[in-house]
């Protein structure tokens, strides 16, 4: 079995508080609040940056924080937060908040974080191709080779935001894209997330499931919602690996046979699965890059719709 195929060096998963007067992270980065027509009108449209994927850390891309960089972000639609290691916080000079904050993992561990601050200017793919939300960034220790997190959903809106997988690019959404089923596409709602606005998705079988660009895994669940995927349970399964996660505590994974699922209008069929052992009891069920690398996604941030394409020349 090989390593990367059960790695989640970036499922992080993230329940990310604030220790003192602070409220959650997901309600308090960007004031979502504003008219989203008045928030469009204020900001101009990033460009389309190429990314590449690193088996062991992700979809990962050359950001800019006020002007210092580049330093390597991975993208994660999962984190709900973007996070920078304190050397990229000292070299942007950036000025930390009072407060701490708590980043919980897929075991359910915490690790209090050096706190937040805030950001001025973000660019990403170049020096000069600032993206439309600043906000506040959370500092914490990440694994080397990494210098932050981008969520794109925190850092793209007011606009939507395409991850082409097979051409390798991120991009903002035109408003002016339709939102539509096709025969190459489906269509599934993008359901309230209480901890922020993570990417959550309802498969056919009922489970809710997070897309997690942040995770090597194709479809991770844990014990608990096994027997809904029609996985059996026993010990006489391939040997389990054993992942650290960014809130410190360790989960193991096991490969199990690979599963059908249906989304929207279409079934992923011989999805490479693993479940999940020593996972907290709220950790959802994750769709990541070993599923999502064959399409295009689109992820409507007014409309609250995500749509799954296979690209023409796919």
């Amino acid at each position: 079995m090989k390593k990367q195929a059960l790695g989640i060096v970036f499922s992080l998963l993230l329940l990310v508080t604030f220790i003192g007067a602070a409220p959650r992270v997901g309600a308090a980065i960007f004031s979502l609040k504003r008219s989203f027509a008045a928030a469009l009108a204020s900001r101009e449209r990033p460009r389309p940056v190429r990314f590449h994927e690193h088996e062991g850390r992700g979809l990962l891309v050359d950001v800019w924080i006020n002007d210092a960089g580049p330093y390597v972000f991975a993208i994660d639609t999962g984190a709900g937060a973007t996070i920078v290691a304190p050397h990229v916080a000292a070299q942007a000079r950036l000025e930390y908040s009072a407060c701490t904050v708590r980043i919980i993992g897929l075991s359910g561990r915490g690790v209090a974080a050096g706190g937040h601050a805030r950001i001025g200017k973000l660019a990403i793919g170049d020096a000069d191709n600032l993206l439309p939300a600043r906000g506040t960034a959370i500092i914490a220790p990440l694994p080397r080779g990494i210098d932050g997190i981008l969520d794109p959903t925190e850092a793209f809106w007011p606009f939507g935001y395409v991850i082409d997988m097979p051409a390798g690019e991120l991009r903002a959404l035109d408003a002016e894209e339709p939102v539509a089923p096709s025969r190459e596409a489906t269509m599934v709602r993008w359901l309230p997330d209480a901890e922020g606005h993570r990417p959550f998705v309802r498969l056919a079988n009922g489970e809710r499931a997070l897309l997690d660009t942040g995770s090597g895994f194709g479809l991770a669940v844990n014990v608990a919602a096994a027997r809904k995927f029609g996985i059996e349970l026993s010990g006489d399964g391939p040997p389990s690996e054993m992942v650290r996660d960014l809130g410190g505590g360790r989960v193991h994974a096991r490969r199990a046979e690979p599963a059908t699922i249906a989304l929207g209008t279409m079934v992923l069929r011989n999805v490479p699965t693993a479940l999940l052992y020593g996972t907290d009891a709220q950790t959802p069920t994750l769709l990541g890059r070993a599923a999502l690398r064959p399409f295009r996604l689109y992820f409507y941030a007014r409309e609250r719709w995500i749509r799954i394409e296979v690209p023409a020349d796919g």
